[in-house]
């Protein structure tokens, strides 16, 4: 089984291909800015991070800052997961 961080490795890299986005080597402590995703691919990759591990982070009641690093982007998506409820979809199949 794909961890969480690999797999929003993965959705960054096929965002970037997708858009025709450039990206710099990944690291935690890379700025998001800075990464080579512009604002429209950012926006695309929260879409498809929703659907795929069925989780909001932005949407939590405290208010979240936005991730500033890839690591704390990464972080947050890990943290999300792991307090959400289980799914109820997976329970079907």
């Amino acid at each position: 089984m794909m961890s969480v961080r690999s797999k929003i490795i993965l959705a960054i890299e096929q965002v970037a291909r997708e858009y025709e986005r450039t990206l710099v080597p990944l690291s935690d402590d890379l700025a998001l800015l800075d990464s080579g995703l512009d604002s429209l691919s950012l926006a695309v990759l929260v879409a498809r991070l929703e659907d795929e591990l069925m989780v909001d982070p932005f949407s939590a009641s405290e208010g979240v800052d936005f991730p500033v690093t890839l690591g704390d982007f990464l972080t947050l998506y890990e943290d999300a997961v792991k307090s959400a409820p289980a799914n109820p979809r997976q329970r079907i199949l």
